[in-house]
């Protein structure tokens, strides 16, 4: 009985400890990483996106620089359509300090054909009021005259004249009235399309 509690004891000792001993499980395999070619790919994903942000910023920079000039060469043809020129006393001849004004006018007037032009004729205060609007208006027509010489459609110039009405400076004085006997440019059509030539 005895030898057979022993043998029973021994026996339970021994699955006992063959179900608790023996070598751990290994453990889970660690998560693959990125293999070399998957992570270059990624790298030159990041690139080529890094590169046409680059590009579309870049364009859109010279894009604004380009619109930027544009509208600046706009002002300039501009102020140069409503320079005014000047005439010399009881003349309403084209002066060369004039021809050289309305020369630039022109080049622009033919990179424009949508625009118009009234042109004013003024004179100083010297005179009676019916002389001094006869020689602005001759004044607006010699400008006219000058301008269409290069081919560019009379009907694209409107003449009026203001005679000594619209003084441009008041005043006694050479000075004054030199300011005064001028022709003057209004644009009347086309302001929003002037191309300011070669």
């Amino acid at each position: 009985m005895i030898v057979r509690r022993f043998v029973v004891a021994v026996f339970a000792a021994t699955l006992l400890v063959g179900a608790c001993g023996g070598d751990p499980p290994p453990p889970p395999p660690p998560p693959a990483g990125p293999d070399m070619d998957s992570l270059r790919a990624y790298n030159d994903s990041v690139a080529r996106a890094e590169a046409a942000r680059r590009a579309d910023a870049e364009r859109l920079a010279a894009e604004r620089a380009a619109e930027a000039e544009r509208q600046r060469l706009m002002r300039e043809a501009r102020t140069t359509l409503e320079e005014m020129v000047f005439f010399d006393y009881d003349m309403s001849e084209i002066r060369e300090d004039a021809a050289a004004r309305l020369r630039a006018k022109v080049a622009i007037l033919r990179a424009s054909p949508t625009v118009q032009i009234r042109v004013e004729g003024h004179a100083d205060d010297r005179g009676s009021t019916e002389y001094n609007l006869a020689l602005g208006n001759r004044r607006a027509e010699a400008i006219r005259q000058f301008i269409t010489g290069f081919g560019l459609a009379e009907n694209r110039f409107e003449i009026v004249s203001f005679g000594e009405g619209r003084p441009l400076q008041q005043g006694s004085t050479e000075a004054d009235w030199a300011r005064n006997r001028r022709g003057q440019f209004v644009i009347t059509a086309g302001a929003n399309a002037i191309n300011p030539g070669n």
